[in-house]
């Protein structure tokens, strides 16, 4: 049964949010790029002026230190921007998903408990970051069920008073409404 609820409550989309977790991704990259380009320049900059020798095809050369290093320096930046992409792309999705993925889910149950559904309780998985937010949600839609309950049962009890004390049809009519507009924006 444990397993059952579990296969159930699984997201199966890492792409909960794509706009957010697109822009994530590219705002990191760039700033890993700059990260990179700055420190190749740096490292061409403070070389400049300076030889390197190297053994190439058996002959003992002599270059300059930053033009003999580039190519290097180029592969090395491009293979560590590649892998570091593709892991920051996975740990996006996972650590989002872990995010967007609730606060979806919160957006959904909000926008249910505006429009008068006070039914539900709100039910995260049970790794998801913000649990705490989820549980004060839900105790701030089981307060509202209470007081829409306490207002219902008081204009129930208003209306049998003053329907047997010969209250004026309009006042009873206008309980009526007012019974009636709970009844039919509030589901609790």
């Amino acid at each position: 049964m444990l397993k059952k609820e579990s296969t159930i409550n699984r997201r199966k989309n890492y792409f909960i949010k794509k706009d957010f977790q697109l822009s994530f991704i590219l705002k990191f990259c760039t700033i890993l790029l700059a990260g990179i380009i700055i420190s190749t320049l740096l490292l061409i900059l403070l070389s400049r002026g300076t030889l390197t020798s190297s053994f190439e095809n058996s002959q003992l050369t002599i270059k300059n230190t930053a033009a003999a290093i580039f190519p290097s320096i180029l592969l090395c930046n491009l293979l560590t921007l590649g892998l570091i992409t593709i892991v920051t792309i996975v740990l996006t999705l996972l650590v989002s998903h872990k995010l967007a993925g609730p606060m979806f889910r919160f957006q959904k149950e909000i926008e249910k408990m505006g429009a008068g559904n006070l039914t539900q309780k709100i039910q995260l998985r049970d790794k998801d970051q913000i649990e705490s937010l989820a549980k004060s949600l839900d105790s701030m839609r089981g307060s509202l069920k209470e007081k829409i309950q306490t207002i219902r049962s008081d204009v129930a009890m208003i209306l049998n008073t003053a329907s047997s004390h010969d209250a004026p049809q309009e006042v009873v009519e206008q309980l009526k409404h007012l019974q009636q507009q709970v009844e039919n924006n509030f589901k609790v």
